[in-house]
């Protein structure tokens, strides 16, 4: 996901089905408490599908889920232990991320060193947005030990730089604890979040990733947790591996 400051505009234009112009309606009076209803009704269902692109929502007109609610993915057991994905809260959460934020080993990548402020800012452009990126905690054995944003790839400005199909998920990693790096965990979160996207949601067929090419681990991260490298990209802050794991692959690799 490029800079988070970046949004994706999407538009779509409706044109009116035959027949549905003023002169095919009937003029029928509705009691006025009936009228208030139905006013207030579509007046809250309006504002709602307003905060969601128009590709986000269903044929009818109703907003959808993004993501299909990585709150509900449930734990899951790996190599490691248990592991959970848990959605950011900023005001319970800040202050551990901001931690790791700081250290410069993932300064150098995720360029959110600083105070809490600069890492509050980052949260909450994903948790007041659109759903389209969820930054989540990751749980190993009820520690969080790790952080996860996943968005929609097809809808962030990555989009402009590959070939997008619909529901391509993007996955990054934030490994906390220095202990924890260096020993293959990594790649053992990432293979597990990946197969929990694939299997949690049908529409989505590729998981995507675009760590920094200077960011040797993290690549090869990637590699070993099943993805395959299939382009670079220059993208605002760096030099990215664009890189995929596919549902038709992925219990091959």
């Amino acid at each position: 996901m490029p800079h988070p400051e970046a949004t994706t505009d999407i538009r779509a234009e409706e044109a009116s089905p035959p027949g549905s112009g003023p002169e095919a309606t009937l003029h029928l009076r509705l009691p006025d408490e009936f009228r208030a209803l139905f006013h207030q009704d579509a007046h809250s269902s309006t504002s709602r599908a307003k905060q969601l692109p128009a590709s986000a929502q269903d044929p009818l007109g109703a907003p959808a889920d993004l993501l299909d609610t990585p709150a509900d993915w449930g734990p899951v057991s790996t190599p490691a232990g248990e592991f959970r994905l848990v959605p950011v809260r900023p005001d319970r959460d800040v202050a551990l991320i901001t931690r790791w934020m700081n250290d410069p080993a993932v300064a150098a990548f995720w360029g959110l060193a600083g105070p809490e402020s600069v890492t509050a800012a980052h949260l909450r452009g994903q948790c007041d947005g659109d759903g389209s990126s969820i930054p989540c905690l990751g749980v190993l054995d009820g520690t969080p030990m790790s952080y996860f944003e996943i968005y929609r790839a097809d809808l962030d400005p990555l989009a402009r730089h590959y070939p997008a199909r619909p529901h391509d998920t993007g996955i990054h990693l934030l490994l906390g604890g220095v202990a924890d790096r260096g020993r293959g965990l990594g790649s053992v979160l990432l293979r597990t979040v990946s197969d929990l996207v694939l299997d949690r949601r049908p529409r989505c067929a590729r998981v995507v990733a675009e760590p920094d090419l200077r960011n040797t681990p993290s690549v090869s991260a990637f590699l070993t947790a099943g993805f395959r490298l299939f382009g670079e990209a220059d993208l605002p802050d760096k030099r990215a591996a664009l890189m995929v794991r596919e549902r038709d692959l992925r219990h091959l690799l």
